[in-house]
C-alpha cells in the first residue's frame, strides 16, 4: 500500500512507509535520510503517521542512506538507495526485538531523544523485565517498580504517582483490564507474554481517562513467519532459608509462529506458579504458607488484506492462595482461603481507509471471579498482642466489563505547522454482584476483657451495574521540527454520578536552538477517576453494630449502627496535573532526565461522617434500621483533597550489545485530607483524617542494571533501592487511631540483589543459568508492625525475608 506524489519535473520526492516484519504499519519511527559519499552531507529526519506513512523532499538525486529507529525494535542502519528525479517509493521492514537465541546477544538503541514524545514516558522492555533480578520474577507486578514514579505499597499494591492503585488505568494491547469491580490490577499475565511497558508521567493523553494516577499499558508478544519457543525455570528452585525447601516452582513457556505463513501468526503463552512463603515468629509447621496458579495468553494476528489488519487476545487464570494473610500477629486459623479466576476476551480491527487515515475499532469482555473462606466459625478476636480466632468475612464477588472503543486518525494537514487529528470513543457496561456473610470480632483490651463487640446484621447479597461513556478528540500539531504541541479535549459520563466532565489537555515538547541532544517538555492535564461499582454499593451492603463494654465488661454504649447513604449532586473526583521535564543526552550516550510532578486532586470521592450528635437521625434512617441509636452515618460526597509532589533525576546509560545500567532519585510527598477509609469491614470513627498516605516513601534512590564481567558468556544482574520507610498509624485498645493518621514510620528499607547468568549452548539449544543472591546485605525490611498503645509490644517490627539464594534457568531454543 504505497503513495506517490505528484511532482514537477526535476524534483525529488520519497514516499515510504515502516512495517514489521508481519507488514503491521509502524507509527511514531523516526526515519532519517542523508546522502552518501563525499557529497555535500544533506540530512533530513522525520517521524512517521499513524499508518507508518512518511514522505520527504531532498534537494537533489543521487545516493543516500536511510536509517530507521523505533522503540523495541532493531534499528535499520544506513541502508543505501538510490533516489532519482520524480517520485521515488519504498517500504522499509522492521524486526522485533526478542530474547530469544536469534537475538538475545543484540539490543536496540533508538535514539533516547525524541522530540515528538511530548509525555514524561516510563517504559520497560522485555529484555530488562526478564534481565533485572527483581524479587520473585515470574509476577509481572514485581518488576513494575522498576519504573521510578512507581512503588510497591505496605500491602503489595501499586501506586504511580502518588494514586492508589485504583486511580491507574491498567490496558493489555489497548483494552482496560483493571479490575471492573475495584479497579485495581490483579490479572496474572506471565512475563514472557510481555514486549513492553509503558506508562506516561503526568502529561497524559486524552486517550487516557479513566485514572488520574495514568495509565500502564502492556504490549504483548506477536508471532511471525518463524516458528519460536522458550522456557523459564522449568525445574522447581529450592530455598535455603531458614532450611532447605521447595520455595518455589514457576514454569514458563512460550510458542509462536505462523498458521499461514505471511497471513496468520500466534503467539501462546503458559504459566504456572508454586511457591512456598516461609513467615518467621510462628511455630514449626504452622509458619508457611502456599499458592498456586496458571495462566494462558493466546494472541493472534491475521492481515486479512492489505491494509486489514485484525487481533485478538484470550487471557485465562487462576490463583489460590490458602492461609493468606498468615503472619507473626495472624496465626494459621485467623487466615482466609483466597480464590481468583479471570477471563478476558478482546479482538481489534485495524483498516487503513485512504492515505493518512486510519480506523481501529474493537471489543472486550473481562470477567473476574473472587472468593474469601474463612477457616472456621470462630469469633475473631483483636488482641493488642495479634489476632485469634476465624476471620469474619466469607464472600463472593463478581464482576464483568464489556469494552467497545474506536479510534480515527485523520489524515495531516498544514496550517502554521504540521497538523495530525485523531478522535475516539470508549464505550464501558460494568456488572458487580456479591453474596457476602459476615459475623464479628471483639477489640480485647490490654487486661484481656472486650471493650468492643462488632457485629453485622441485613443482607450481603447485591448487584450494582453502571455504564461508562467516553470520548475525545487530540490535535498533535509540529509547529516547527523542533517544536511540538499536542492539545485536546475528554469527555466523560458514568451512570453512578450522572454528570458530564470535560478534561482539557496541553503538553509541548521543544528542542532549544534545534539541539538534537537536548529536550524540554512539559504540560497541564486535567483528568477524572473512573468510579468503582464496590464504592457505591455500600449502602446495599450489610451494616454493622458496635457494641462498647466498661472494663469490668458491663455495657456501656450500644449496640449501635454504622450506615452509608448516597449524597446528592456528586460529581467525578477531578485532578489537575502540572509537569516540566528535560532531558540532556551526555558523552557515551547517558541520557540525563530530570521530571518534575505537581497532581492536586479536587472533589474527590469518600465516605465521611455526618452524624450530628447533638441532634437526632433523619426518621428514613430510623424507620431503616429500627433503632436511634447509631455510631456513625457516612455519607458519600465530593470532599477528598489529595497532594502529590515529586522531584525526580535519572541516568541510564545502554552499551555494548546487551547491557545497560539505569539510577533514578525521587523527593516526594502523598498526602490527603481523607487518609483513611471507612467501609463496611472496618466501622470506625476518626476525627482527624488529614495525613500522609499509606504509600509515601519521601525519599527514594533505585538502580538496576546487566553488565558485562571478565569472562566470556558471563553477566551480572543488579537491583538496588533505598528508601523512607511506609507510614503508619497508632491505634488504641479499641482500634481507633491515635493522633494523627500514618503519624509512625516504619525503619528505612534498604535491598540490594546480585545476580551472576551463564548463557551456554548444550545439543545445539541454547540456556541461560541464573544464581545470586537477592537481599544481599540481610537488611530488616520490616513488613508488619504492633501498633496498639500499651501493648509490651507496641513499635515491635516483625516480617523480613533475609538474604536468601536465588536461581533460574531459561531454555532460549535452538542456536
Amino acid at each position: 500500500m504505497l503513495f506517490a506524489a505528484q511532482v514537477c519535473p526535476g524534483q525529488v520526492t520519497i514516499s515510504g512507509r515502516v512495517v514489521d516484519e508481519n507488514n503491521v504499519p509502524l507509527a511514531a519511527a523516526e526515519v532519517t535520510l542523508k546522502r552518501a559519499g563525499p557529497a555535500p552531507n544533506t540530512r533530513v529526519t522525520l517521524t512517521t503517521d499513524p499508518t507508518g506513512t512518511f514522505h520527504a523532499a531532498p534537494q537533489q538525486p543521487g545516493a543516500y542512506l536511510v536509517s530507521v529507529e523505533h522503540v523495541d525494535f532493531f534499528s535499520l542502519v544506513d541502508r543505501p538507495v538510490d533516489l532519482h528525479d520524480g517520485a521515488n517509493e519504498m517500504v522499509l521492514t522492521m524486526n522485533h526485538v526478542r530474547n530469544t537465541s536469534e537475538s538475545v546477544d543484540v539490543r536496540a538503541q533508538p535514539s533516547p531523544i525524541d522530540i515528538e514524545q511530548t509525555d514524561g514516558e516510563r517504559r520497560l522492555s522485555g529484555p530488562q523485565i526478564f534481565e533485572v533480578p527483581y524479587p520473585s520474577t515470574h509476577e509481572l507486578r514485581n518488576a513494575l517498580p522498576l519504573m521510578p514514579g512507581v512503588i510497591k505499597g505496605p500491602g503489595g499494591d501499586l501506586h504511580f504517582d502518588g494514586g492508589a492503585e485504583r486511580q491507574t488505568e491498567y490496558m493489555l494491547d489497548g483494552f482496560n483490564i483493571s479490575d471492573p469491580l475495584t479497579g485495581a490490577f490483579r490479572t496474572h499475565l506471565s512475563v514472557e507474554a510481555v514486549r513492553s511497558l509503558d506508562s506516561p508521567s503526568g502529561r497524559y493523553s486524552p486517550e487516557i481517562g479513566k485514572g488520574s494516577s495514568g495509565a500502564l499499558a502492556i504490549h504483548t508478544e506477536s508471532g511471525d513467519d518463524t516458528w519460536r519457543y522458550s522456557g523459564t525455570n522449568f525445574i522447581p528452585g529450592i530455598d535455603t532459608g531458614h532450611g532447605t525447601r521447595v520455595g518455589a516452582y514457576t514454569p514458563r513457556v512460550n510458542f509462536s509462529g505462523p498458521l499461514i505463513k505471511g497471513r496468520v501468526w500466534f503467539s501462546d503463552s503458559v504459566d504456572a506458579n508454586y511457591n512456598q512463603l516461609y513467615v518467621p515468629g510462628l511455630p514449626s509447621g504452622q509458619n508457611t504458607r502456599y499458592s498456586y496458579g496458571a495462566s494462558n495468553l493466546i494472541h493472534l494476528q491475521a492481515n486479512l488484506k492489505p491494509g486489514n489488519v485484525l487481533s485478538a487476545n484470550f487471557l485465562a487464570n487462576f490463583d489460590v492462595t490458602p492461609n493468606s494473610g498468615l503472619g507473626v500477629l495472624d496465626p494459621l486459623p485467623t487466615t482466609i482461603d483466597l480464590r481468583n479466576r479471570e477471563f478476558f476476551f478482546s479482538a481489534r480491527d485495524q483498516v487503513y481507509l485512504t492515505r493518512g487515515t486510519l480506523l481501529e475499532y474493537g471489543f472486550a469482555d473481562f470477567r473476574t471471579f473472587f472468593r474469601t473462606i474463612p477457616q472456621g466459625q470462630a469469633f475473631y478476636q483483636i488482641t493488642p498482642n495479634g489476632r485469634q480466632g476465624n476471620y469474619y468475612v466469607d464472600s463472593i464477588l463478581k464482576s464483568e466489563r464489556r469494552q467497545f472503543l474506536a479510534n480515527l486518525y485523520l489524515p495531516a494537514f498544514h496550517w502554521a505547522g504540521s497538523h495530525q487529528l485523531k478522535a475516539g470513543t470508549d464505550v464501558d457496561r460494568l456488572d458487580y454482584s456479591q453474596n457476602t456473610r459476615r459475623t464479628g470480632f471483639n477489640d480485647i483490651g490490654l487486661t484481656g476483657a472486650a471493650l468492643r463487640q462488632v457485629v453485622f446484621a441485613g443482607s450481603g447479597v447485591l448487584e450494582r451495574p453502571s455504564l461508562e461513556v467516553s470520548s475525545y478528540v487530540l490535535d498533535n500539531w509540529k509547529i516547527k521540527p523542533n517544536l511540538v504541541v499536542q492539545a485536546g479535549v475528554r469527555q466523560d459520563w458514568d451512570e453512578l454520578v450522572r454528570s458530564i466532565s470535560f478534561s482539557p489537555r496541553i503538553a509541548f515538547s521543544y528542542a532549544p536552538f534545534g539541539w538534537k541532544n537536548t529536550k524540554l517538555t512539559g504540560g497541564y492535564a486535567m483528568v477524572y477517576d473512573a468510579d468503582a461499582p464496590q464504592l457505591f454499593s455500600r449502602p446495599q451492603d450489610q451494616y454493622s453494630l458496635t457494641t462498647l463494654y466498661n472494663p469490668d465488661g458491663t455495657e456501656r454504649i450500644g449496640p449501635s449502627v454504622t450506615a452509608f447513604i448516597i449524597g446528592n449532586n456528586l460529581r467525578m473526583s477531578r485532578y489537575q496535573n502540572y509537569s516540566l521535564g528535560f532531558e540532556q543526552l551526555l558523552p557515551a550516550r547517558v541520557l540525563l532526565g530530570v521530571n518534575l510532578l505537581s497532581r492536586r486532586g479536587h472533589n474527590g470521592l469518600s465516605y465521611v461522617n455526618v452524624l450530628n450528635p447533638n441532634a437526632p437521625p433523619s426518621p428514613d434512617l430510623v424507620g431503616l434500621y429500627h433503632t436511634t441509636q447509631f455510631a456513625g452515618i457516612y455519607q458519600l460526597a465530593n470532599v477528598r483533597h489529595d497532594v502529590y509532589d515529586s522531584a525526580e533525576i535519572r541516568l541510564h546509560q545502554p552499551f555494548g550489545k546487551r547491557y545497560e545500567w539505569f539510577a533514578s532519585y525521587t523527593r516526594s510527598r502523598a498526602a490527603s485530607s481523607e487518609v483513611l477509609d471507612i467501609t463496611v469491614n472496618q466501622p470506625t470513627s476518626i476525627t482527624d483524617n488529614v495525613g500522609r498516605l499509606p504509600w509515601d516513601s519521601p525519599n527514594r534512590f533505585l538502580s538496576w542494571g546487566y553488565l558485562p564481567t571478565p569472562f566470556q558468556n558471563w553477566a551480572m544482574a543488579y537491583l538496588f533501592e533505598d528508601r523512607t520507610g511506609f507510614p503508619f498509624s497508632a491505634i488504641d485498645q479499641i482500634g481507633q487511631v491515635v493522633g494523627p493518621p500514618n503519624s509512625q514510620r516504619f525503619p528505612n528499607y534498604l535491598n540490594l540483589n546480585l545476580h551472576l547468568e551463564w548463557t551456554t549452548h548444550l545439543l545445539g539449544h541454547r540456556f541461560a543459568l541464573r544464581g545470586g543472591l537477592n537481599n544481599i546485605t540481610d537488611h530488616s525490611n520490616w513488613t508488619v508492625v504492633n501498633n496498639t498503645i500499651g501493648s509490651p509490644q507496641f513499635l515491635n517490627f516483625y516480617g523480613t525475608d533475609g538474604r536468601h539464594f536465588v536461581a533460574r534457568i531459561r531454555f532460549l531454543g535452538k542456536t
